[in-house]
C-alpha cells in the first residue's frame, strides 16, 4: 500500500524526522488560507501516488497566498501525466502547500529491504532529486549502502558513517543521524517494504529537512496497523485491482499485455507469465487464484477479466493434485452462463478429478481451445490474441 507525500511526512514527524512546514488542502480557498497561515513564501504540490509530478505540472510557486488560491486551482481537478502514472495521468484531488525551502543541496536517502539476505537495506547517496535507479546505473559507488540486523536494530555509528559518505559531516553530523535513525524507525515499526526522501536536502540556513518522502506497507502487515490502513486511497489505486481485492479472488495484480491469466499458484503464474513472453505476447495481468476449489472464485476471476479491455484472449492453467479440475471446470461453465465471456478461452488443466473435469466441458458445449501442456498453451493463447 502507499500514501500521499503529505501522510508520509506527517508520520516522518512523529519519529522526529524534520520537514518542511505545510498542510493539505483540497480546495483552492483552502490552499489560501494555509500560505496566509504560513506567512512566507509556498510550494503548492499536487498529491498523487506519482513521481515526477513537478515536470507534468504538478508543482508550482506561489509568494503569496492569492498566488497559492491561482495555483491550486491550476493543479486541482487536472489530470496529471508523468512517467509513472501512464497516459491517461491521474485526476489530482489533493495539493500539499507548505513553507518554500531555500536548497543548498539534495541528497537521497531510502530503506528497503534487501532480499538476498534477508534484511533491511538504508541507502544514501549524495545524488539526489533524481531517480535512485539512474544513479545507480551511471555510478553505483554513489550508493553507499548499511545493512541492519532487525534482531539489535540501526545503530548510531551507521548513521554517522552514512552521513558522513554523503557530505554531512561537521556541525551536520548528529542532525543527519538521528534523521537517518528517524526513517529506520518508521520503516521497522510500520512493516514497510519501502522507505525514501529523494531529495533530502541541506538548506542555505543549514537545516536537513526530507523535501519529499515516499511510504510504502507491506499489505499483509496491515491488519497490525489499522492506522495506517485508513490512510488508504482507493482512488489512486487501479479499479480492477481493488474490486479483485474486494471479491477475494486471490492476487490479482494488472500489468500492460492483452492476455488474461487464470493460474493457481505464485510460482505457476510466474511460469505462465514466461510462457507468454517466450510465445511473443505480452501476460494483461498476474492472477493468483490460490489452492481453491471454489467455482465462485473462477466466476469472480473471469468477471474481473471481463472488465478489463485491454484483454483480448484468456489463458487458464491450472495445475497440481490439490487443485480439482472438476471444480474450475464447473466455474469455467457458469462464468460463460452468468456473462459475456467475448474473448477466446484457452484452457490447460491437469489434476484431480480431471477426467470428471473434462466431462463437464466437453457436455457443456463450450467452444474452449484446450492445451496439454503450458508451452503449447502459451502458444494458442498469444493467437488467439491476434
Amino acid at each position: 500500500m502507499k500514501v500521499h507525500e503529505y501522510q508520509a511526512k506527517e508520520l516522518l514527524a512523529r519519529y522526529g524526522v524534520p520537514v518542511p512546514n505545510g498542510k493539505v488542502a483540497g480546495t483552492a480557498d483552502e490552499a489560501a488560507a494555509i500560505a496566509k497561515e504560513l506567512g512566507v513564501p509556498v510550494v503548492v504540490k499536487a498529491q498523487i501516488h506519482a513521481g515526477g509530478r513537478g515536470k507534468g505540472g504538478g508543482i508550482k510557486l506561489a509568494s503569496d497566498a492569492a498566488e497559492a488560491r491561482a495555483a491550486a486551482g491550476e493543479i486541482l481537478g487536472m489530470q496529471l501525466v508523468t512517467h509513472q502514472t501512464g497516459p491517461g495521468g491521474q485526476l489530482v484531488k489533493r495539493v500539499l502547500v507548505e513553507e518554500r525551502i531555500e536548497i543548498d543541496r539534495e541528497l537521497y536517502l531510502g530503506i528497503v529491504i534487501d532480499n538476498s539476505v534477508g534484511l533491511p537495506l538504508v541507502m544514501a547517496s549524495a545524488e539526489g532529486g533524481v531517480e535512485i535507479e539512474e544513479v545507480a546505473a551511471k555510478d553505483p559507488d554513489a550508493i553507499k549502502k548499511s545493512l541492519v540486523d532487525p534482531t539489535i536494530g540501526f545503530q548510531a555509528f551507521q548513521g554517522r558513517d552514512l552521513a558522513m559518505a554523503i557530505g554531512l559531516g561537521g556541525e551536520l553530523m548528529r542532525p543527519a543521524g538521528n534523521l537517518i535513525a528517524g526513517l529506520y524507525g518508521a520503516f521497522a515499526e510500520n512493516d514497510c517494504s519501502l522507505a525514501e526522501i529523494n531529495p533530502l536536502v541541506v538548506t542555505k540556513d543549514g537545516r536537513v529537512l526530507a523535501a519529499d518522502a515516499k511510504f510504502n506497507f507491506d499489505d499483509n502487515a496491515l491488519y497490525r496497523h489499522k492506522d495506517i490502513a485508513e490512510l488508504r486511497d482507493l482512488d489512486e489505486e487501479d479499479p480492477l485491482e481493488v474490486a479483485a481485492q474486494e471479491s477475494g479472488i486471490g492476487t490479482y495484480i494488472k500489468l500492460t499485455g492483452n492476455i488474461g491469466c487464470v493460474v493457481n499458484g505464485a510460482g505457476l503464474a510466474m511460469a505462465t507469465m514466461d510462457a507468454i513472453k517466450l510465445a511473443g505476447g505480452d501476460p494483461a495481468n498476474f492472477l493468483d487464484i490460490g489452492t481453491v476449489n471454489d467455482p465462485d472464485r473462477v466466476i469472480a476471476s473471469f468477471r474481473i477479466l471481463m472488465d478489463d479491455p485491454d484483454v483480448k484472449a484468456v489463458l487458464i492453467n491450472i495445475f497440481g493434485g490439490m487443485a480439482r479440475v472438476d471444480v474450475i471446470a464447473q466455474g469455467i461453465i457458469d462464468a460463460h452462463s452468468e456473462m459475456d465471456v467475448g474473448v477466446p478461452v484457452v484452457a490447460r488443466l491437469v489434476g484431480t478429478n480431471v477426467e470428471e473435469g473434462e466431462r463437464l466441458l466437453a457436455e457443456s458445449g463450450l467452444n474452449l481451445i484446450r492445451a496439454n501442456d503450458l508451452g503449447e498453451a502459451a502458444k494458442a493463447a498469444v493467437e488467439a490474441a491476434g
